[in-house]
């Protein structure tokens, strides 16, 4: 299995308190190890499997919206995106659980325009406000359809680590990585309103592979 990049430090600091919390298990409660052993290298396996590196086919895409992590479509409404957009547009919202993949992959293809890192709270990533209180990072692609989309990368409850890879100016492949979030978390996607929905409230999506939306070109 192959693991990301920005698995090295946390699987470190796994290793060594597994190792140490297994030690002290063994030696003080001998026969009985096994009762916190088990447990714990259920919980070590967890951070292997949390960090995992699926092989995808990525498609070229042009029109198409591609789902831009792993995890479960929350919300799907009108709003007015305040940072960039700055007017009403449909935000698509994807929830992941720590057991997704939590790799972070542009939705469409094009051109970064724009990229910005906002501290912030750390509310539940379902909430609704976490879009724009909590931690998280802000990206505009102007996409081969000539449209401005807005994703965002938002920290839960859970994940206090955000990763963003690209610079403004730089080619956004959809379906391609540009970032990653540390354990459990939220995506928006900010399309235009004339964007055809073709996912819906409650389906569950794979980062890379599965359409979500289309632009008109």
């Amino acid at each position: 299995m192959k693991l990301h990049k920005e698995s090295k430090g946390t699987i470190t600091v796994a290793t060594i308190l597994f190792i140490i919390l297994g030690a002290l298990a063994i030696y003080f409660l001998k026969m009985w190890s096994l009762a916190i052993l088990l447990p714990l290298l259920v919980v070590y396996s967890l951070v292997f499997w949390f960090f995992r590196v699926p092989d995808r086919d990525i498609q070229e895409h042009r029109e198409n919206v591609v789902a831009p992590v792993d995890g479960k479509v929350v919300m799907i409404k009108e709003v007015e995106e305040d940072e960039f957009i700055k007017g009403k547009a449909i935000q698509v919202s994807i929830f992941m659980s720590p057991l997704n993949v939590h790799i972070c992959r542009y939705p469409v293809s094009g051109k970064v325009i724009y990229k910005k890192y906002h501290p912030g709270k750390y509310l539940v990533a379902w909430h609704e406000k976490s879009s724009t209180e909590n931690e998280r990072t802000t990206v505009a692609v102007e996409s081969l359809t000539n449209h401005k989309v807005v994703f965002r990368q938002i920290a839960g409850y859970v994940a206090r680590r955000i990763v963003f890879y690209c610079n403004e100016g730089d080619e956004a492949k959809a379906g391609h990585e540009f970032g990653f979030i540390k354990f459990g978390s939220r995506m928006d996607v900010f399309l235009p309103l004339d964007t055809e929905i073709i996912c819906k409230i409650g389906d569950i999506t794979k980062g890379g592979l599965d359409v979500i939306a289309r632009m008109k070109d």
